[in-house]
């Protein structure tokens, strides 16, 4: 049987990894700096994640969600301390799009409404509802093109002023940084705008936190620098480094209702063993803290660069837009100089590492990159 072919594919096989570095079934080693499409946050094969999942699979990796699970609680306590979101309650799933599609649910039970607010060149998923709010025609199919969704451009707090005061609004969904936008970021004043207006109009707010937040800005949430509290957050990738798992933070204003959300696999006993692994590294190595430091060098040093237009992001989440097409110097960063980067649109290059990455790693990057931009 063949693989359905619906990525094009680099021919490099990568099989081991560790910290920010992988290396490939031929021995060469890589940089990371794309981190598995923001996936690996602690660095890959940490030792103390490895060793905490190989003792829950070795004890229990599965079992319903219809008996207790304490593992579940204890991620909630520990997410809801390290990002000040303790008075929320979570809801355990698989993906980031799954994430959004419950927080859209939930919305839509809360004030009985069906239209939605999304933004340009917002990226929210791929399932049902999520890809109806991600700002790609491509990939909306004509059974997800339902028209609950209205584009409004980002950071035009009028626009948005103007449709909320229409009063059939369910959500605003905005990512805490654009990811596959280009690293866009929100102004404190339109996320300050989105709470006030959605307060006054019964409307719900949801941050899509999916690949901005669990510590990638700097901050646990990008949206904390915009001094906002969301009614709902999304998260995944970082989550579980690699284990596939994402979650709903949810405000205390909802109530639950049996029979409206439910998950099979969702907050399984290995993912909750993988979550607490990030969380116990996360701290113990100040990762967060990290990645302010060494992505403001990161941003500072990148505004020199021949070809570079603009440099924009916060903490290890950076876009570099140059001036060109960027998929030959792309292809050279990787093939050449043995790099791995991430791409938004035909411009930009993505940089999203491993929250660990360290000064010097960063300067090596740096350096291998001024060999190709020269």
């Amino acid at each position: 049987m063949k693989l359905f072919d619906v990525y094009p594919l680099f021919d490099v096989n990568i099989v081991k990894g560790k910290g920010c570095h992988v290396w490939d079934d031929k021995g060469q080693e890589y940089l990371d700096l794309y981190g598995g499409h923001a996936v690996i946050s602690i660095g890959h094969a940490h030792p103390h994640y490895v060793e905490t999942i190989s003792k829950q699979v070795a004890t229990l990796g599965f079992y319903s969600n219809s008996v207790i699970n304490k593992l579940q609680q204890e991620v909630a306590d520990r997410l809801g301390a390290i990002s000040g979101y303790d008075d929320y309650q979570l809801f355990l799933i698989n993906s980031g799009a799954e994430a959004n599609e419950n927080a859209l649910k939930l919305a839509s039970f809360y004030n009985g409404r069906t239209r939605v607010i999304s933004f340009a060149k917002a990226f929210h998923g791929r399932t049902s509802l999520a890809v109806e709010v991600t700002n790609n025609p491509k990939i909306i199919a004509p059974i997800n093109d339902n028209g609950h969704v209205t584009y409004l451009p980002l950071n035009d707090t009028e626009a948005l002023k103007a449709e909320l005061a229409k009063g059939d609004v369910c959500a605003v969904i905005i990512e805490g940084i654009q990811g596959v936008g280009g690293i866009q970021l929100p102004t404190t004043e339109f996320m300050k705008a989105i709470r006030q207006t959605c307060d006054e109009t019964n409307t719900v707010m949801i941050l899509d936190e999916i690949q901005s937040g669990y510590g990638r800005s700097g901050k646990f949430f990008a949206h904390q620098y915009n001094d906002v509290r969301p009614d709902m957050i999304t998260v995944a990738k970082g989550i579980g480094n690699g284990f596939p798992m994402a979650g709903v933070l949810i405000s205390p204003k909802f109530t639950p209702v049996y029979g409206q959300l439910g998950t099979t696999f969702g907050g399984n006993h290995l993912a909750c063993a993988a979550a607490i692994a990030v969380l116990d590294v996360m701290k113990a190595e100040n990762l967060v803290e990290n990645a302010g430091k060494v992505g403001t060098h990161l941003l500072e040093e990148l505004k020199g660069f021949k070809g570079i237009k603009e440099v924009r992001g916060r903490g290890l989440m950076i876009g570099m837009e140059f001036e060109e097409p960027i998929k030959e110097l792309r292809q050279k960063l990787l093939f050449e100089e043995k790099v791995f980067t991430g791409v938004s649109g035909t411009n930009v290059i993505r940089l999203l590492p491993p929250l660990c990455l360290s000064m010097n790693e960063a300067d090596e990057f740096l350096n291998r990159l001024h060999h190709v931009t020269k």
